[in-house]
């Protein structure tokens, strides 16, 4: 199934998982948790910061990789980036330089690593991990990094527990 097909299909509208394809055009869904959400709105919080970057941050960003769509929970684009490719497609040919995914309790440890992977691929500088307790791993194409290279001053935790 093509990209376009699963974004329109009526049958899949304002379902609670993430959707995403897999090399052979199926339809793979992941459930969503509350928590999940709350650290993808805190990572966007942060990276819409005055001084934050002059790029754009999407959250449910789809890539086209080589095993089929897939669709990071966060992603920043530089503004380069935007004029290359605008903001009225449907899923990207390449990914933006920053991508983050959230872990859940559905992922495993090797369908993230593929992610990784998949991502840097299609041309992703960074690589973010945020683990089901906040703690965020930062990667570039050759290494685990101590920090993010594009965001020198990103937190290594997210919170979100009220205070």
């Amino acid at each position: 199934m093509e990209w376009r097909e699963v974004v329109e299909h009526p049958s899949l509208q304002d379902l609670p998982f993430k959707i995403e394809t897999n090399e052979w055009g199926k339809i793979m869904m992941a459930p969503a948790s509350y928590a999940h959400g709350l650290y993808a709105v805190r990572i966007v919080e942060w990276l819409l910061r005055p001084g934050g970057g002059k790029g754009r941050v999407s959250t449910e960003c789809p890539v086209k990789t080589s095993k089929g769509t897939k669709v990071a929970d966060v992603a920043w684009a530089s503004p380069a980036f935007l004029k290359k490719h605008g903001i009225r497609m449907v899923e990207l040919p390449e990914s933006p330089e920053l991508v983050v995914e959230i872990e859940s309790p559905s992922n495993s440890a090797a369908e993230l690593e593929e992610k990784r992977l998949l991502y840097f691929e299609r041309g992703a500088r960074e690589f973010w991990l945020c683990t089901e307790e906040g703690n965020m791993r930062f990667f570039n194409p050759r290494a685990e990094l101590e920090r993010s290279e594009i965001f020198k001053e990103f937190p290594a935790r997210i919170e979100i527990e009220s205070s």
